[in-house]
């Protein structure tokens, strides 16, 4: 079991003002325990993105980060972590990145979830955080939470615990697939070819890396 610490939605806001303005809906705020939402196969209820080329979509309708990273986090920035530090949707307890498997199913009440992928934060991460190691920070860290499809919408409370139903049998963990991502040279070529067969894998995640073996 994956306890839910809490959800978090949000919609797009102007995170940059300026002769650009950039959106964002990075910036979340708490959903009160034992609320109801409908969680769809592209989103939970009350929650966007600004720009579907880079961020939501079928692989992405979630993302969990855990907990357990936040002590860590504040100790080496120094500030006030806030609500949802990294625009999370699940601050989850019970498993971190070493723990989760690409392809492990999650049943929340009346909906399953599959771990697609990890997190590679862009830009607007910084630009929220307002630090501008903030990304290089979590790659180098491997914290970088993960991403998840919806198989079947359905109706979730938060505060519900989540089952993992089954974990995946391949072994590929999210740290896994994060490492091989960071693997620029191919050290571990037998680790990238695995994973871009996993069938769980997110194709923004599969494409660059088979594009790399073909190199």
């Amino acid at each position: 079991m994956v306890e839910i610490v809490g959800v978090f939605v949000g919609t797009p806001q102007v995170l940059v003002d300026g002769p650009e303005r950039v959106y964002s809906a990075i910036a979340k705020h708490p959903v009160p325990t034992g609320t109801t939402l409908w969680l769809s196969s592209g989103n939970l209820a009350g929650d966007a993105q600004a720009d579907l080329a880079v961020h939501g979509g079928p692989d992405k309708a979630v993302y969990a980060y855990p907990s357990e990273h936040l002590a860590a986090w504040t100790a080496e920035l120094g500030d006030p972590l806030g609500v949802a530090p990294f625009g999370e949707n699940l601050s989850t307890r019970g498993a971190i990145e070493t723990d989760v498997r690409i392809g492990d199913l999650w049943r929340w009440d009346g909906a399953v979830l599959q771990v697609s992928q990890p997190r590679w934060p862009c830009f607007k991460l910084a630009l929220h955080r307002r630090r501008r190691d903030i990304q290089q920070r979590m790659r180098a860290s491997g914290r970088t939470g993960w991403y998840l499809r919806v198989l079947q919408p359905g109706e979730v409370v938060v505060g519900s615990p989540i089952e993992i139903v089954p974990a995946d049998e391949t072994g590929l963990t999210v740290m896994d697939a994060h490492l091989t991502m960071s693997d620029r040279h191919l050290d571990d070529r037998a680790r990238t070819e695995a994973l871009v067969r996993h069938d769980a894998l997110a194709d923004a995640w599969r494409i660059p890396l088979l594009e790399r073996l073909d190199g």
